[in-house]
């Protein structure tokens, strides 16, 4: 009984080894697929008309600015140099660009076995009700007439 344990034990060590590589598969995927759509969002100027860039859907039904509207303008401007334009787009942009990043490094750390970094410990629920309160009152107050300077 204890051969078969030690076997099994033993024919699982080396599949975890091989699958390292699947398990890299989806970050590194995502991470191309990420590089191609800001290399995408640079050449191709989302305020030009016949540009293939999709609107935002809220918007588009409502005429409501959501706390994304104006990410891809911003992202544009962005990586052409303009910061101004950029945060005058979408003035959250810098924590966007910042929580993908995280979340991707994050993902990518996991795939390779290793342990999250320290830092993320001290993430709580705490700090993401306080991010959702954040977008939520961003996505009001963008859309009120004395604050139209935040609208994209």
């Amino acid at each position: 009984m204890d051969a078969r344990v030690d076997a099994g034990a033993v024919a699982a060590r080396p599949a975890r080894a091989t699958n390292r590589p699947a398990l890299l598969a989806g970050p590194v995927a995502c991470g191309c697929a990420l590089v191609g759509a800001a290399v995408y969002v640079a050449v191709a100027d989302p305020t030009a008309s016949g540009t293939h860039l999709p609107g935002c859907p809220l918007y588009e039904l409502t005429g409501i600015y959501c706390p994304g509207c104006g990410l891809t303008r911003a992202t544009h401007s962005l990586l052409r140099g303009n910061l101004r334009a950029a945060l005058g787009y979408n003035l959250l942009l810098p924590l966007f660009l910042a929580a993908i990043a995280l979340a991707w490094f994050g993902w990518l750390r996991a795939a390779m076995g290793r342990a999250p970094a320290r830092w993320t410990g001290k993430l709580s629920a705490r700090t993401g009700a306080i991010a959702i309160i954040v977008l939520v009152v961003f996505g009001v107050v963008r859309n009120l007439s004395p604050f139209h300077a935040l609208a994209p």
